[in-house]
């Protein structure tokens, strides 16, 4: 069993994301849905859609669910999802680095692809300018 990935992000991103991915990896060895919020999308339905979606993606080894900004609509969704129902981890501050570490690690185990989800969203940060 491997871990499922939910994005849930504003409008595209979290698709346009996954279609750049898809161009570099080819099919993703992990099940992912994306979950796009418009602004005049509905909280409680758009959270009835992402529980639906952690059903499907939740073979028995959890969900993490990464959202592309703390503090909004998105990642408000997300952290509603937490409960016994499901394994659950989520991540705010989705990237590409980020989402390609990920997929990169498929037999990791819930919080292991966590800890690699923040370590390829932070490593992928960087000051051109300095690499000189």
């Amino acid at each position: 069993m491997s871990v499922g990935i939910l994005l849930i992000t504003h409008n595209r991103l979290g698709a346009d994301l996954m279609e750049t991915a898809r161009s570099m990896l080819r099919e993703p060895p992990l099940e992912v849905a994306v979950l796009a919020v418009s602004p005049a999308a509905d909280p409680d339905d758009l959270l009835q859609r992402a529980r639906t979606l952690c059903d499907r993606l939740d073979a028995g080894s959890g969900v993490l669910v990464l959202t592309d900004m703390f503090g909004s609509t998105p990642s408000n969704v997300a952290c509603r999802l937490c409960d016994d129902k499901h394994q659950i981890r989520i991540l705010a501050g989705l990237n590409l680095p980020m989402l390609i570490r990920i997929l990169n690690y498929p037999t990791l185990e819930l919080d292991a692809l966590k800890e690699k989800a923040l370590s390829g969203g932070h490593d992928g940060v960087l000051n051109c300018q300095d690499m000189g």
